[in-house]
Order: C-alpha cells, then structure tokens, then sequence
C-alpha cells in the first residue's frame, strides 16, 4: 500500500466524499490529486479504527492523525523509509539506469522497505509535482535539442540606420539543461549548420542524438514515422556520427525541453538587452555570451544545482569527442563534363580528368575548396580551391590529354577548319581567342558557342559580327553574341576590309 503522508485537509476530504457524496475511489483520487490506492488505504484505516462521517465531535487533529497517518499504529509495523527522490531522478538520467536497478538497491539497503510497483507509484506521484518538462528522464549525453527562438533582436546599421531582426539559435543538453545560445543574421541552411557546429564547440563534445524541430533546413519532408531529412544536415549529422529524429509533427512534449530552454534564453538573457542597441552580430553575439555563463552557472531552485554542475556529473564524462576538424557547410550541384574538361561552378570553370567528358559528376563546394565526384566515387576524382573570379579556369595539368590532342574528337585544328567554312574574319577569331588562353582546351567551349551561331545568321552578318569583336578585341562568347544581335539588317560585303594579321594570332601552323 502507498505511504505517503497526506495533510488532515485531504484526510478530511476524501471521508467526505466517500461518505457524504458516495464517489468512487477513482474519482476521489482525480478531486484530491493523489493516487486511488492511497484513498482507498486511508479508508480502510479509517474503518478499522471505527471512523464515522462526520467526525466525532471533540477529535482532535492530532488524534486523527495518530489513528491514520502515524505508520507504526496504523499498520502495526515499523515505518518505511522513503526513498531520496531528487537522488533517484538524478541517477536515472545516467546512460542504462533504470527504476528497477535503483528499487534492487533500495531494497538492498532497506529490506523492509516498499515493493517495487509501490516504489514506482511514489516516485510517480513525486515527479507529478514537478514542472512538466522536469518530468521527462533524458539519458546522460544522450540528445542535444535545438531550435530558434520566437523572439528577435533588432540589430542596426551604423552607416545606413536600417534595422534588421537577428534570429536567436537555441541547443539544449536533455539531461542536464545545459544551454547554448547565439545570434544569426537568419535561418538559411548555412547558417542553422554552423548554429550546430558551434553548439558543439561550447559543450565541447558529442551527444548521440539530435532533436530539431520540423524546420525545412532540418526535415525535408516532415512525417511522424520517416521523417525525409535535409542532404546537407544528413551529412552533417554522418559527418559527427550522429542520430537525428526529429520531433514528432503535434507532439510538443518531443521538444518540451528546448521549449523550455527558449523561454529561458528569452527570458535571462533576450529581456535583459531590451534596452540596448546593436550594431553588428558580432556585438550581440558578445553580449548574449557573458549573460549565458551567467545562466549556466545559476542555481536551478527544482534540483538546487546548476545547469553547469549538472553538465559535468551527467553529460561530460559521456560525450564523444569532436573530430580534428569542424564539419564545413557544403553547396552540392549536379551537371556535366564539357567537351573542354571542365565543369562550371558559379561562372568559374574547374577540370575533371579528360576521360570524363559528357560524364554526370557532383560538385561539393565549401567555403575554401571544391571536390568533384562521378558517381559514388571516394576519394572525389578532383580537387581544386575554390575561386570566386567569374570568367576564369582553375585547370590541373594532370587533367588534360598528352599533349593536348584531340578532346572528344574536337582539336583547335577542327575549330579552325570550321570556321575557315564561315568566313577569313570567322577564322581569324577563333585562333584569336585560342591564342588568348593558356591552354586552348579552355577556349573550346567558347568558339563553339561562336560557330554554332552561324546557323542562325547569314554568311555576311557572321564575318561582320567576327571582324567587329575581333576589333573590339571581345574574345568571349558573351561580347560576339550582342554584336551580332545588332549587327544592321543589310550589310554589303565589299564593305567589309580586309583586316591584318594580328600579333596574337598564332596561325594554323601552331596546331599542326
């Protein structure tokens, strides 16, 4: 039968309603907030001791409890000690303790003391005093839980006095409320990564799980059962060995803990910059640091430690450690080998091996280097640091074909020879523009682009088009288009003079 001590209020409450209104044990339990065993065990002790409703007049209070709350004369037997429930929540937060080992221990230091379902519906009835999301036992180092605040933080431009609103990462250790906190400009994948990576450098280590949120940079496809994750924060999460399982879509309980942790940061460290004005992330950022120590070192009133203390008896000595390096935000894009050997990436062009011409490859971009793949390939078939100068190539010689023969069947001979169809002027620019790169593979890609415009236009526009850029010196495919486009509708031929040999064109004989 359930121990637990109840005020002369409830005793009173629970005789009258049985006796006076004849509800049930159940629905008793439900009016006075306590289990229906203990009711129905304080009724019977009050039958035996021959209790009626209304109390006999002249009962004392201290009488009554004699008769019903004092262990030993009730039940005739010693009374049972209780259990350290604040001791008992504590050890079941560490990694495969369960009620059942820590009832084995009790019993083992107190062989007289409670059964096991006895010990767990105390326990049960202890942590229904507690805050809701206290109830919840998470494992030592188990999940790391994270999500944005609601609230924002105006952060003004010092040039310009725009203001814009700075989104607030939150990431909540689940067993011991260890809390970290940053600002970002918004919630775009770059930065709800880096918001991880640097969550993970403050803990200084690695849960086994991560819970988000169903935001689209985590889940891709939110579901209650599969949910489709986010390729970037997939490999983000195989990158640190991580689990991710995601809160279930209308189960707020899943995500009560950073829940709660939002409302903390809102509260301790948002409400207190209220005041402030901010000019740079990097300002608030500082800001918002110094008052989170303050809050991991605060006393939690429930547990009478701090979110710190907690960190380190429960979740330190469990975290795995972090790699050497950091995990870099990627881009990934889809595409195919050119005929020159190069693929193209935000308007720089990078080299793969030659035999992959016309082949489908993945480019994984970081914010430093740029690695190709071709299909499941590992190690990636070419690595280059990654360029932001538009227009240019990054070409490894290891890349191209011996001594630069024939790509794919195409050779700077062949372009040539095409263009001598088209016209002299024709000509003349396309050894030009092989003339004008390093290694004229690099320029395939633009003279063919060039000559295929040839099926569009007449002969005479063509060769006026070639005679114009090769005067402007345009040797790209970009500045011939435009000429063309507004080369006059009529066009007399024997305007056209015969234009010099210029100092960087090479010649057919350079091919041969």
């Amino acid at each position: 039968m359930s121990q637990e001590r109840l005020s002369m209020r409830k005793i009173n409450e629970i005789l009258r309603l049985k006796k006076e209104c004849h509800l049930s044990n159940r629905a008793i339990a439900r009016s006075c907030q306590i289990s229906h065993s203990t009711v129905g065990e304080y009724l019977k002790r009050a039958e035996a001791a021959g209790i009626s409703w209304p109390l006999p007049e002249g009962m004392s209070e201290e009488q009554l409890e004699r008769l019903l709350n004092t262990e030993g004369e009730a039940t005739g037997g010693p009374q049972k000690p209780m259990p350290d429930w604040k001791e008992v929540q504590g050890e079941l937060k560490k990694r495969h303790v369960t009620l059942r080992l820590l009832w084995i221990e009790y019993r083992e230091a107190y062989p007289d003391g409670y059964g096991y379902s006895q010990f767990c519906e105390l326990y049960g009835q202890w942590v229904v005093r507690l805050d809701p999301p206290m109830r919840m036992v998470h494992k030592a180092g188990e999940k790391l839980f994270v999500d944005y605040a609601g609230d924002t933080v105006p952060i003004t431009d010092p040039e310009t006095g725009a203001v814009s609103q700075a989104q607030i990462f939150v990431a909540v250790m689940g067993a011991s409320s260890y809390t970290f906190a940053e600002a970002q400009s918004n919630q775009t994948m770059p930065n709800w990564i880096g918001g991880h990576v640097r969550a993970f450098a403050y803990i200084g280590g690695l849960p086994q799980i991560l819970v988000p949120d169903n935001l689209v940079q985590g889940v891709k496809k939110p579901c209650r059962y599969e949910p489709d994750l986010n390729p970037t924060y997939q490999e983000m999460a195989e990158y640190y060995g991580l689990a991710v399982i995601p809160a279930r879509v209308a189960r707020p309980r899943d995500k009560s803990k950073v829940e709660v942790g939002v409302q903390v940061v809102e509260r301790w460290i948002l409400a207190r910059l209220r005041n402030r004005i901010f000019f740079s992330l990097a300002e608030l950022n500082r800001a918002i640091l110094q008052i989170l120590e303050e809050l991991n070192h605060r006393q939690m009133e429930h547990l009478e430690k701090s979110r710190l203390e907690l960190f380190k008896e429960l979740d330190q000595p469990v975290l795995r450690s972090l790699p050497e390096k950091p995990f870099e935000y990627a881009t990934t894009k889809t595409t195919r080998v050119n005929i020159d050997y190069h693929v193209e990436f935000e308007k720089h062009f990078y080299s793969v091996p030659y035999t992959l011409i016309h082949e489908e490859v993945r480019i994984r971009a970081t914010e430093h280097m740029l690695e190709i793949f071709h299909k499941s390939s590992v190690p990636p078939v070419a690595i280059h640091p990654r360029s932001s100068v538009p227009g240019r190539y990054s070409t490894q010689p290891a890349h191209m074909p011996p001594k630069h023969q024939k790509t794919a069947e195409w050779s700077p001979e062949r372009l040539t020879r095409w263009a001598g169809e088209i016209g002299p002027q024709a000509s003349l620019l396309v050894q030009a523009i092989l003339a004008s790169r390093r290694h004229p593979e690099q320029a395939f890609r633009c003279c063919l682009g060039i000559l295929r415009l040839s099926s569009q236009v007449s002969r005479l526009e063509m060769e006026t088009a070639c005679q114009m850029a090769l005067q402007a010196k345009l040797l790209n495919y970009k500045g011939f288009k435009e000429i063309l486009e507004h080369i006059p509708p009529s066009v007399n031929q024997e305007t056209l003079p015969s234009l010099p040999i210029h100092e960087n064109i090479r010649g057919e004989s350079y091919y041969q």
